[in-house]
């Protein structure tokens, strides 16, 4: 599906108005927001450690980070394209810098190491695997760009598989690198320190000040991604009617065609969430959500290929096998969840459902279909 919009236009097309605009208000209330408020906190812990700072200065200064790329995206959408671009860069100097370290400098065994304090039960390993899902999340985010692409039928299956693979292969090997300089069960006992231990005691305080700077440059760009693309995505929803204020949700700027009100529209949202939610939990509920729709999707394969039986430009490698494996790894992970935190998964899917009843207000107030 060649489309601009991604989840959003897929599980319309597969599953008809109502659960589409449900996957785009999902997006928009809690995944965008939720993970944009995720990676502030995360790189808040970094900015505290590097300056010395006490815990109390966290959510302040996740709250000004935020606020400062949100203004940057205000401007023409090139300011935005040319922080990603710097940030791109200056996040692959940390990454290759303890990963050559470590894999040639490193004394421990990076393969076989246990951590012999965490429960062994099935369900914990599920949320483990749900955490690091968070880590490999943007390739649905390429997919909002389909309609903007020359050939989307050939580049965008292209730019998902290849990124997902270079992804995985970079973590792979900073996680060797990092293995090899601190054993399992001391990354365990550090938790969110971690990453500061390691600059500081791998390459001395001044060398870990200049790796923690790397370190918090790259989150930025992260967090610089996810503002350039969510707002698009209320955009979207709001040109077609389907938001309250639709009219003031849909505003681009004449010059610049940034759309200023969407951008705070999720800042806004993204602030409340960090008062309120610490970035771990975060984390894993906003990626337990989303994974909710990814399932609707995988499904859809299947009945894309009972329905459409014309030739493909793309089709799904190894089919049935692939889906089938990726359904079943996603209710894995969601049950796991559902068992460990089943206050909070409550919560974010009442946020969810709550759109139900302002789609349906939306909809007959503007007098639009509903199907």
């Amino acid at each position: 599906m060649p489309y601009t919009g991604g989840l959003y236009v897929y599980i319309e097309n597969l599953y008809g108005r109502i659960l589409g605009f449900m996957a785009g208000w999902m997006q928009i209330i809690v995944y965008g927001p939720a993970i944009i408020a995720a990676v502030a906190g995360f790189m808040s812990i970094m900015m505290t450690n590097f300056f010395g700072l006490n815990h109390s200065w966290r959510i302040p200064l996740a709250l000004i980070t935020v606020l400062a790329i949100g203004i940057m995206n205000f401007f023409e959408n090139k300011v935005g394209a040319i922080f990603s671009v710097i940030t791109t860069i200056a996040k692959m100097i940390p990454i290759a810098v303890i990963t050559i370290c470590g894999i040639c400098w490193g004394q421990q065994d990076a393969i076989n190491q246990t951590v012999a304090e965490v429960s062994q039960h099935t369900s914990n390993f599920g949320v483990a695997v749900l955490a690091t899902l968070f880590g490999y999340d943007g390739w649905i985010l390429i997919a909002n760009l389909g309609g903007e692409m020359k050939n989307p039928q050939k580049l965008l299956p292209r730019a998902i598989i290849a990124g997902i693979t270079a992804v995985l292969a970079i973590y792979t090997l900073i996680t060797i690198g990092i293995f090899r300089f601190i054993p399992a069960n001391q990354i365990h006992q550090l938790g969110e320190n971690t990453t500061t231990y390691l600059a500081n005691a791998v390459f001395g305080a001044i060398g870990g000040k200049i790796l923690s700077i790397g370190i918090i440059i790259s989150m930025m760009g992260t967090l610089n991604g996810k503002m350039l693309t969510f707002p698009r995505i209320v955009y979207a929803m709001a040109k077609r009617g389907d938001l309250p204020f639709s009219k003031y949700l849909a505003y681009v700027t004449p010059k610049g065609k940034s759309p200023v009100v969407a951008t705070l529209f999720i800042v806004l949202l993204a602030l409340l969430m960090m008062i309120f939610f610490d970035p771990d939990h975060l984390s894993d509920l906003c990626v337990f959500t989303v994974y909710c729709f990814y399932l609707l999707a995988f499904f859809g394969i299947f009945i894309l290929s009972k329905k459409n039986k014309a030739e493909r430009p793309f089709s799904t490698p190894l089919y049935p096998f692939v889906p089938i494996i990726a359904i079943l790894g996603g209710l894995f992970v969601l049950i796991s969840e559902l068992i460990n935190d089943p206050a909070g998964v409550l919560l974010f899917a009442g946020i969810v459902i709550i759109g139900l009843p302002i789609f349906y207000a939306v909809k007959r107030m503007n007098k639009h279909r509903l199907y």
